[in-house]
């Protein structure tokens, strides 16, 4: 080992010293505060008060895929106000003229008796009347409009239908997904779509003045608008109260320009049009079939998506946002008649998990996901004086609590600020990273003015709610400011919920 010499070694230390007096390499002068559990949200059944701006799917008990014994209860723990069900032409008409609506009577009860309001999504084909829908499992995507005697049925369907449920169901939409060619199996066809829901909104509002009608039910990430122009151009939207869309994506970024095009065409038609976004989601695991299949899908990230998107929803102006769907279920878009292994295309878009039997079936006990936790949070966040608005709070770059780097700047925020009615604030931030590739955690530095306290940190994923202790949270130095600085609050890949006053109920933490 050769040794060094004074010189060399004197010259080392120095290059030391200075190395280590360098702020890269500089401990923190003092530990960095943490937050501090005081609590857990306390969820909200509908039956206590729902979420308005908030629903879920109770999707394809047309074909009967799944138990909604089973559901009822633990969609009902959610807080949800809307939950979408579709009406089942086949499965309601077994002999000419004669509708069993017993199935369905037993839904929208059960739902109701819950404190849900559900809608209903009138579909699909029926084989007594379209030869073509023998093909298909469930009659799907066969629409009943190449003959006078198919449209004349579909019609007696739909207004049987809707004075039986008067009074129950307020919001019928007319078919789902036309844009998609497994819903509109001979073809999609713009002109066609419009001019069935011209005829089937005149049936309904015969049948009940009352009602509110829906129509669109695009699928994709808003990307149809020839589609939707072609469709607008027979006159349809002078015919609907409300516009509905199907949103799957990957990421929220360029969401709001996408869906501000969509609204600004619709509205183009009918300025009075109100928009609803009906079906938004995603897998809990890589092998499950269905939008946005065959990517590395988790729990964890199906709930921080279901997070992500439904905040994004609520920053726009839409009336309500159904995430798709309470259960596990086969997909059973494509399935042919005799051909089992057509239909047993598994999906795992449920907030509630589940087996299957041979036939498809959903079956067990429908146990929770995180995703399920997730909505329950986001709900109980989203009481019924909950409304939507810019605070006096800005995101800024700040010193990291080690001294290292600099804290997470503001311009890859996702952003949205809430009011309640007692005059407490909310604002929900978070990083639109992609969920498939990183697992992102951070810190960032807030000031903000004028915000009633104690100020809290509320995690929708868990439901823990934080105390911000005083090294976070530093009043402003200048004199009468009402100014302060929230210092190295976590950034997360998905809605994390700063909390200003008395926003949200929690149970308090047991003392250790």
């Amino acid at each position: 080992m050769k040794t060094l010499t004074k010189t060399k070694l004197a010259v080392t230390l120095a290059l030391l010293g200075a190395a280590l007096s360098c702020p890269a390499f500089a401990a923190p002068k003092e530990p960095p505060a943490t937050l501090k559990p005081v609590g857990k949200i306390i969820a909200r059944p509908s039956s206590e008060g729902v979420s308005p701006r908030l629903g879920i799917g109770f999707e394809k008990l047309d074909r009967n895929v799944f138990d909604p014994e089973k559901a009822y209860d633990k969609v009902g723990a959610l807080g949800v106000k809307w939950v979408r069900i579709q009406s089942g032409w086949q499965r309601t008409e077994k002999v000419r003229g004669q509708y069993d609506f017993a199935w369905l009577d037993a839904i929208v009860d059960n739902l109701i008796k819950r404190g849900m309001t559900p809608w209903l999504n009138l579909c699909y084909g029926n084989e007594l009347y379209s030869p073509e829908a023998k093909k298909y499992y469930g009659a799907v995507g066969v629409p009943p409009i190449k003959t006078e005697e198919e449209r004349r049925a579909w019609a007696a369907y739909v207004t049987a239908t809707v004075r039986h449920f008067k009074g129950r169901i307020p919001l019928y939409e007319i078919w789902n997904e036309p844009t998609a060619a497994n819903c509109w199996k001979h073809g999609v066809n713009p002109t066609e779509y419009g001019e069935f829901v011209i005829a089937t909104s005149k049936a309904i509002r015969a049948a009940d003045p009352a009602a509110q009608v829906a129509g669109g039910v695009t699928s994709g990430a808003l990307a149809h608008i020839p589609f939707m122009a072609a469709a607008l151009e027979t006159g349809m939207a002078a015919h609907l109260d409300i516009f509905t869309y199907h949103y799957y994506a990957l990421t929220e970024l360029g969401y709001a320009h996408r869906y501000e095009a969509m609204k600004a065409l619709v509205r183009s038609y009918n300025p009075g049009i109100r928009i609803v976004q009906g079906e938004s989601g995603t897998q809990s695991r890589p092998d499950g079939r269905g939008a946005l299949r065959f990517r590395a899908w988790t729990p964890q990230n199906q709930a921080k998506l279901l997070l992500r998107h439904l905040v994004a929803d609520l920053s726009f102006d839409v009336e309500f946002a159904s995430y798709f769907s309470t259960v596990d279920m086969i997909e059973a878009l494509d399935g042919k008649v005799g051909e089992k292994a057509s239909y047993l295309d598994y999906g795992y878009f449920g907030v509630l998990g589940a087996d299957f039997d041979a036939d498809g079936r959903s079956t067990g006990e429908y146990t929770p996901k995180p995703a399920y936790y997730a909505l329950q949070n986001l709900c109980a966040a989203f009481a019924s004086d909950v409304t939507t608005g810019v605070l006096p709070l800005q995101i800024i770059p700040g010193e990291s609590a080690y001294g290292m780097e600099a804290g997470f700047a503001d311009s890859p925020l996702q952003t949205l600020g809430l009011k309640k009615a007692n005059g407490a604030r909310g604002f929900l931030y978070w990083n639109a990273t992609d969920l498939l590739t990183t697992s992102f955690e951070s810190t960032t530095t807030m000031i903000f003015a004028k915000l009633p306290q104690p100020v809290r940190l509320v995690d929708l994923m868990t439901g823990d709610v934080y105390e911000i202790p005083g090294k976070m949270l530093v009043k402003s130095k200048f004199k009468n400011s009402d100014g302060w600085t929230l210092n190295n609050i976590p950034v997360k890949d998905y809605p994390l919920l700063l909390t200003f006053g008395d926003f949200i109920p929690f149970e308090p933490r047991k003392a250790q």
